[in-house]
């Protein structure tokens, strides 16, 4: 079949977020791409299933773009979502994958496996030792940790949009034996306190032999920058 191609010059991006957050707190993201002449969709995603896997996820995205799929493609995945989002550009090979604050995945290792994987508790070491482990982190802890440059108003009405990740996005592991042949970009949040730049930095090179794009703001730029998100997607696809 023949793709379904743009003619002027629009890119369709494909946008995924992580730790079981419903993808449509992408909304303001999608707009201002709209607004720069691109197109932004972001998947419902099967988060009532306790056990779904990334590849589930995987199969809800690549289902909801369609045969063929829009072309020129660009698949984000955010955090978490960058398990399902590689899943996706592995079936779909879209013109680029963009990880954005990602969990970046090695090829078998699952999600639970990652946080040991890449060191990633040494890397928040000093997080730690003022608020104690991730397992223990309250109310004030997380809001230190995730919204610490979402503005009230933004974080009051995207409540609504968060959720829990089911068991089964840890658990399956990343069913690829190399990394898709897609061109990737790991995009990582300057004042990211989740995943520290140094940290994203270090991983990017040793999983993917790549260095890291910069952004301001934190772990949920969709929520404290999405124009400035969009015009970095545009500009990096």
């Amino acid at each position: 079949m023949t793709a379904n191609v743009s003619t002027d010059g629009a890119t369709t991006f494909v946008l995924v977020p992580g730790a079981g957050t419903d993808p449509r707190v992408y909304g303001a993201t999608i707009a201002a791409l709209r607004e720069l002449g691109h197109a932004g969709i972001a998947p419902p995603l099967p988060l009532d299933h306790a056990d779904a896997t990334p590849s589930d996820h995987a199969d809800a995205i690549v289902a909801a773009l369609g045969d063929p799929p829009p072309a020129p493609l660009v698949i984000v995945g955010q955090s978490l979502g960058a398990y399902s989002a590689t899943i996706a550009a592995a079936r779909l090979r879209p013109r680029r994958l963009i990880l954005l604050a990602p969990m970046i995945p090695a090829p078998g290792e699952s999600a639970g496996d990652w946080w040991k994987g890449t060191g990633h508790l040494e890397a928040i070491a000093p997080l730690t030792a003022r608020i104690g482990p991730p397992s223990e982190w309250d109310e004030a802890a997380m809001a230190e940790v995730f919204y610490h440059d979402v503005d009230e108003a933004t974080l009051t009405a995207s409540t609504v949009y968060e959720g829990v990740p089911s068991d089964g996005l840890f658990e399956e592991p990343l069913p690829l034996e190399a990394w898709p042949d897609v061109p990737t970009t790991v995009l990582a949040p300057r004042e990211d306190r989740l995943f520290p730049l140094e940290f994203q930095r270090r991983v990017a090179r040793e999983r993917l032999g790549l260095e890291i794009e910069e952004m301001e703001g934190g772990h949920l730029p969709f929520l404290s920058r999405p124009r400035e998100l969009a015009e970095r997607l545009a500009a990096l696809a």
